[in-house]
């Protein structure tokens, strides 16, 4: 990380402790891009350092990686947060130590908000034995018409994942491959419509994620549970958040400083 920092000449700021500014409503730019090339380079250097060990800046580098094929100076204010916020919480490593170990997830959705959005935005991140394994902050592949909808989406793409997990660590002895994975939401439409028996809804494509999602569920590969928002640890990885909250949230996933 301090490679990258010293670099793209980043490594003399001044820390700040949130990696994105809720606040900036960021759009396409039909002009002439501000330094396409060194803009790429930096997203691919962060989003490298993002799948391997940092869940925390997964919607910042989502977000800003949309602008990549053209940026303006509104993108690159908006990038400049994200490494100031790396350069103070460079200590910051994944650990894994509680026993036994149990893999749950946890699944969060975030309505399109944006003028220059259509599709919503959904998270998810799974922990095993008390750190993150796998995490994911992306656009939804289909345009969603109702807050029902995009949540339900969410939780048919968190079950994927589900589904892929426990299949992969089903060999290790710590891990009953009987046990269902824990999956967490604060959506209770979504929740109860995924235990319906039926859809009854005319959209096609929910009909469809419903019929996966409830497989799922018949098969004892998931279970879910309802969990308020604020205790919902992928709630950063569909929006920006405050200082606390990100700091609760990174800690929950596992992040914590190098001793």
């Amino acid at each position: 990380m301090e490679k990258i920092l010293k670099k793209f000449n980043y490594h003399e700021e001044i820390p700040i402790r949130t990696p994105y500014d809720p606040s900036i409503c960021l759009k396409k730019n039909n002009g002439d891009s501000v330094s396409q090339a060194e803009y790429a380079k930096i997203i691919g250097s962060v989003m490298f350092l993002m799948n391997y060990t940092r869940p925390d800046i997964a919607y910042t580098v989502s977000r800003l990686s949309c602008y990549t094929y053209n940026p303006n100076k509104d993108h690159w204010d908006a990038l400049r947060p994200l490494l100031i916020y790396l350069k103070g919480t460079m200590n910051l490593c994944l650990y894994f130590n509680k026993y036994p170990a149990m893999l749950e997830g946890f699944c969060d959705a975030k309505w399109a908000t944006d003028n220059d959005e259509v599709g919503s935005t959904s998270g998810y991140d799974f922990t095993l034995g008390g750190g993150a394994i796998s995490w994911k902050s992306a656009k939804q592949t289909c345009v969603a018409r109702s807050t029902m909808e995009f949540e339900f989406i969410a939780l048919e793409l968190v079950g994927q994942e589900a589904e892929r997990l426990r299949n992969l660590v089903g060999d290790i002895p710590l891990w009953g491959s009987s046990v269902p994975v824990s999956l967490h939401y604060d959506s209770k439409a979504a929740i109860g419509i995924a235990k319906n028996y039926a859809y009854n809804g005319k959209r096609r494509h929910i009909r469809i994620r419903h019929g996966a999602v409830k497989e799922l569920l018949k098969n004892g590969i998931i279970s879910l549970d309802y969990v308020r928002s604020e205790r919902n640890f992928a709630d950063p990885l569909t929006k920006g958040l405050t200082r606390r909250i990100i700091l609760e949230t990174s800690r929950a996933m596992g992040l914590k400083p190098l001793e």
